[in-house]
């Protein structure tokens, strides 16, 4: 490999070298405020590599990956997210009396594991980077291992993500059979020319996109494959949900999404209209289940399945060429709107959970009189929750707008109006939080003082300030977007 080529892998070299440092680090001498600190400068470190990696991007790197604009734009997304959840790990997980140095090396190679999907241009490198994706997360998910919910999480994770791991690799085979290829460019002309001597190849291929449809479905928790999501969500610890909610999943979609764009699998409308059946259930059956919801994290959770049900609008809305740069760009600003707004979210449990030893404060009656005990806690929430809704002046509604505008140009009106009654069912469970935070009747408890000391208030000011400016400055970030689709 030449000098070029390793520069436009820096962030996965530095991730992958960190990684390797820190284990080292850990068995030598034990100490958590060394190993957070480490992994914290290696996921920065990681992030700025990608400024000269730009310089020779766009380039194949063998090919399993693809180094350009996008890859290295969501490198560096996912490793500034990394580096968001160890701030917000450290105090949570100490005042749990764990020896979380592992914690943050699995945290490493989880974020290591998504930067690889955002460089996939082939079948082998997605599951390679899926995969290094979830085991990590498997342990991470049994973070603290005293306590009985994260083991259950993770066993159900386990369990139920290797099950639709198999589905996907059964779909990939088959596809490998028809195609004789696993590289997405070149898959797409041998789909539109099935060889003749393939036995049965036109059988062959709608069982293979089910296959493949239902396991990427489950790793993006689409209904009806989304069973799995609330109960992981609520055992969880708050830091590792966070990160499970917005890098793991924006990762797997920005791998699909390349896989669609490059392979050219918007000419096949059975796939199409099963993805506007998936998107249409998982948008209203999102929304309805969490109007059930007393626990934060489990109306998170559904709500969660409703926001990919609405980046599946996008997917639809590409199938018309004229339109597909736009809806590239709509799905790259969700898939950032989503993963800062869903940082704040369970970011703001974190810190709250994080002051109560074991327990997480995660019920509503948990929240009540937040806005009168810790005001700044109370405001990162309202911004985020205020942004999942859609609300002007938030990133969210800049991505909502964006969706909206993609769905009209197709003439998809199913799906907008799906996507309109899924956006107001929602209004209502996240004000609820707010209405329970706004109350005066728990003000007289103890003034909560925020896990993880400065650290923790800058990061809650960065995160408010970055929701706020993607709602009201968005232009910049538009701009860069339109340029690399």
């Amino acid at each position: 490999m030449t000098g070029t080529g390793l520069l436009a892998l820096a962030p996965l070299l530095v991730l992958g070298a960190g990684a390797i440092v820190l284990m080292l680090q850990i068995a030598f001498h034990r100490n958590v405020r060394v190993a957070s600190l480490l992994a914290l400068g290696i996921f920065i470190a990681a992030a700025v590599v990608v400024i000269p990696a730009l310089e020779v991007s766009p380039l194949p790197v063998t090919p399993l990956l693809q180094a350009d604009p996008m890859a290295l734009l969501f490198s560096a997304v996912f490793c500034l997210a990394g580096a968001a959840t160890t701030v917000l790990s450290v105090g949570y997980m100490t005042r749990r009396d764990e020896q979380p140095e592992e914690y943050f090396l699995l945290l490493l190679l989880s974020t290591l594991g998504a930067c690889v999907l955002a460089y996939s241009a082939h079948l082998a490198s997605l599951l390679l980077g899926m995969e290094l994706l979830t085991v990590a997360l498997y342990a991470l998910i049994a973070y603290p291992d005293k306590s009985v919910l994260p083991l259950e999480a993770a066993s159900k994770y386990l369990v139920l993500s290797a099950a639709a791991t198999a589905t996907t690799l059964f779909g990939f085979a088959l596809l490998y059979t028809l195609t004789g290829t696993l590289e997405f460019a070149a898959m797409g002309p041998q789909l539109a020319q099935l060889p003749a001597d393939v036995p049965y190849g036109n059988q062959l291929l709608p069982v293979a996109a089910l296959l493949v449809l239902a396991g990427m479905g489950f790793k993006l928790s689409l209904a009806p494959f989304h069973m799995w999501t609330p109960d992981v969500y609520q055992g969880a610890p708050s830091p590792v949900t966070g990160f499970l909610a917005s890098v793991s999943k924006a990762a797997i979609f920005l791998a699909v999404l390349r896989w669609l764009l490059q392979a050219d699998l918007f000419l096949y409308q059975g796939l199409l209209q099963c993805a506007a059946i998936i998107a249409i259930l998982s948008m209203l059956g999102g929304n309805l289940l969490a109007l059930r919801q007393s626990n934060i994290k489990r109306m998170l959770a559904y709500s969660s399945i409703a926001h990919m049900g609405y980046l599946l609008i996008i997917l639809v809305a590409s199938a018309n060429i004229d339109h597909r740069a736009l809806a590239t760009e709509a799905a790259l600003y969700y898939l950032i709107a989503y993963i800062v707004t869903t940082l704040a979210a369970f970011g703001t449990l974190t810190i709250m959970g994080g002051q109560q030893g074991e327990r997480e404060m995660v019920e509503l009656q948990d929240v009540s009189g937040l806005f009168w005990r810790q005001p700044l806690l109370a405001c990162l929430m309202l911004v985020a929750l205020l942004s999942l809704a859609g609300i002007p002046l938030t990133a969210g509604f800049i991505a909502k707008f964006y969706i909206v505008t993609a769905a009209v140009s197709g003439y998809h009106w199913g799906l907008l109006g799906a996507l309109v009654i899924g956006s107001g069912i929602g209004i209502y469970y996240y004000l609820r939080v707010v209405f329970y935070m706004s109350r005066r009747d728990d003000i007289s408890q103890t003034q909560m003082k925020a896990a993880g000391g400065w650290p923790v208030h800058i990061l809650a000011c960065v995160l408010l300030a970055i929701i706020v400016l993607l709602g009201t400055v968005p232009q910049p970030l538009m701009a860069y977007l339109r340029l690399i689709t």
